[in-house]
């Protein structure tokens, strides 16, 4: 009897806390699903946050890297046009000198047609035969230098083409940036 009058007395007890602080954790469980809920919404917030923002950083970096290849290619058509204006250079050079042989060529058969006759036909076949080896190169290289000249004004209308393009990009970022 004594065991069901304490177990009684607890069972009663029991009640009389529950009853009393019922209402307390009731509230107190409100309010921690409260929180949990601003906090679900706050996560949302800055996930979404962290969205927006990666997706500007790749819009970003897609935009650099084509940048960064436009740039690489001017420097590249820059270089290209660089070697082939030395090359034009270098072959005009070329073709003066032959110039010089060929006229240095022909005083020597001039002054040769007035001496022996057999000898001085050897002598003019021979020269014929540089003259000739010096005009063809000489076509050749005037051949070349015109080839090159034409590769030469394609890579410079290619080249303001490409600053064109690049101006273009620049600008529109710059809207883009005032626009952000």
């Amino acid at each position: 009897m004594l065991t069901a009058n304490k177990l009684e007395k607890i069972i009663e007890l029991e009640d009389t806390l529950r009853s009393e602080y019922q209402a307390k954790l009731d509230a107190k469980s409100a309010e921690l699903e409260r929180c949990q809920q601003q906090l679900a919404e706050q996560r949302s917030q800055l996930q979404a946050t962290i969205d927006r923002q990666l997706e500007t950083i790749t819009d970003l970096s897609d935009k650099a890297t084509t940048n960064q290849h436009i740039e690489q290619l001017n420097r590249e058509l820059n270089n290209r046009s660089e070697k082939l204006q030395e090359e034009v250079a270098t072959l005009k050079k070329r073709v003066k000198a032959l110039q010089k042989d060929l006229a240095a060529e022909r005083e020597q058969v001039s002054a040769l047609s007035q001496y022996d006759a057999p000898r001085m036909k050897k002598n003019l076949d021979a020269n014929k035969k540089k003259l000739a080896e010096k005009t063809a190169a000489n076509e050749l290289l005037q051949k070349s230098l015109g080839k090159a000249k034409a590769e030469n004004a394609d890579l410079q209308r290619q080249v303001q083409e490409l600053e064109s393009k690049l101006a273009e990009l620049d600008t529109s970022e710059d809207a883009e940036e005032k626009a952000a």
